[in-house]
């Protein structure tokens, strides 16, 4: 597919949302919050509770079970200065169940707030977990770009980080929020069928789920199936170039089950839950269409290569390449990364329905929503600001059927 990001001015993706309307709390109960339903060009409104009412029979939906980590660690200096750090991403040992079990020390990359005032001492703190006193230490090692590489470790190996993250972090929220993080986010910024820890962002779309949903979706013979990438802090970074040309995407590692890819190339539609969800399927079509046009297997899609590569194949060669690689050298699960920038031009090769909240303007995430359902998505967000739905991450929701 031969698109221009030069011709994408952001300015174009942009709209009105004033403050009141951010939720910055969630709902009492989560499948109450209201449901925008776009169907082919028209547009009305549901509750969360009636999703099932949107779903065929032969279909799948595809859900992000990543789980937000208590990201957020705060020390204060000898002079009561604040530091906070934000853990991003372990870098050494760079897989993450390693990287939760470890009971010593860890490298992880992180955003420090307050930084001037952070030289090239160590911080400590002292942290309780089960009554037993343990000294958290963080150390400078290294920068990358805007962000510092960072030591952790701490005198009680029989505790791991995940262990210290758990009692000790602060829930990563939103900054849009423009509030500290509460006791009621630990559990409602998380899906109810989160399992692997890695996310400093959650997949919001799922957070409208529970399991009287779920039970209903069961009931209509509705296929779930599972992905899982890690959101990263990139998700709210806003682009801020005059064209898209010029924003740099982040980069999100991902996991899908030899399973998973079975099913889903055998299924007639696919839902996918949440943005997160579109960008890992979507990527691992891609990955399959470099596999069969390479003959070798590149585990990492790059912002633009996808706009470059033919996409002439249909899923069933992409996913069946896939399958025969992972056959060949005995694997269960792809491990893969995802750079992938969807806009408008951008052809879906996966996905036929999404479920997710109203995002951002200027924001890669709504040029993705622009690329699904086209121009239509001013009268989304229209119908939304003038329906009172809430927005973001603690907001309503929607399912768009473009088809």
């Amino acid at each position: 597919m031969t698109i221009n990001p030069e011709n994408i001015r952001i300015e174009d993706y942009s709209y009105e949302l004033p403050d009141d309307r951010i939720a910055k709390y969630p709902l009492e109960q989560r499948d109450q919050s209201q449901l925008l339903v776009y169907n082919q060009g028209e547009v009305g409104k549901d509750r969360f509770l009636n999703i099932d009412r949107y779903f065929d029979s032969d279909t799948t939906c595809v859900f992000n079970n990543t789980k937000v980590i208590q990201a957020r660690l705060k020390f204060y200096k000898e002079t009561g200065a604040r530091i906070e750090i934000f853990c991003l991403e372990p870098i050494e040992p760079s897989d993450y169940i390693l990287a939760f079990q470890q009971t010593e020390k860890i490298i992880w990359k992180c955003i420090v707030g307050n930084l001037k005032k952070w030289k090239n001492q160590d911080l400590k703190k002292m942290i309780s977990i089960k009554n037993i006193e343990i000294e958290l230490k963080a150390s400078k090692i290294s920068v990358e770009g805007n962000s510092q590489i960072i030591e952790f470790s701490w005198n009680n190996n029989n505790y791991t980080f995940s262990e210290i993250l758990e009692n000790v972090g602060l829930t990563p929220i939103p900054p849009y929020l423009n509030r500290e993080s509460e006791i009621i986010d630990k559990d409602r910024y998380q899906t109810i069928y989160s399992k692997l820890k890695g996310s400093v962002a959650a997949p919001t779309a799922g957070l409208h789920f529970t399991d009287k949903v779920l039970n209903k979706l069961k009931k209509k013979q509705i296929n779930f199936e599972e992905v899982t990438l890690h959101v990263g802090a990139g998700t709210f970074i806003p682009v801020k170039t005059e064209t898209i040309n010029d924003h740099e995407m982040h980069t999100e590692h991902f996991v899908v089950k030899k399973n998973t890819i079975k099913n889903l190339l055998n299924s007639k539609k696919i839902v996918a839950v949440g943005t997160t969800s579109v960008r890992t399927i979507e990527s691992m079509y891609w990955l399959g269409i470099k596999l069969l046009q390479n003959n070798y297997f590149d585990s990492h899609i790059s912002q633009w290569e996808v706009y470059k590569l033919s996409g002439n194949n249909n899923k069933t060669d992409a996913l069946n390449t896939l399958l025969n690689y992972m056959d060949n050298i005995n694997i269960e699960e792809l491990h893969a990364s995802t750079q992938i920038m969807i806009f408008p031009g951008y052809q879906f090769k996966m996905v036929d329905v999404l479920i997710t909240n109203f995002h951002q303007p200027k924001s890669t995430l709504l040029l993705l929503i622009a690329a699904f359902i086209g121009d239509n998505w001013r009268n989304v967000y229209d119908f939304a600001l003038n329906n009172n739905f809430r927005f973001l991450s603690y907001g309503d929701s929607s399912i768009l059927m473009p088809n």
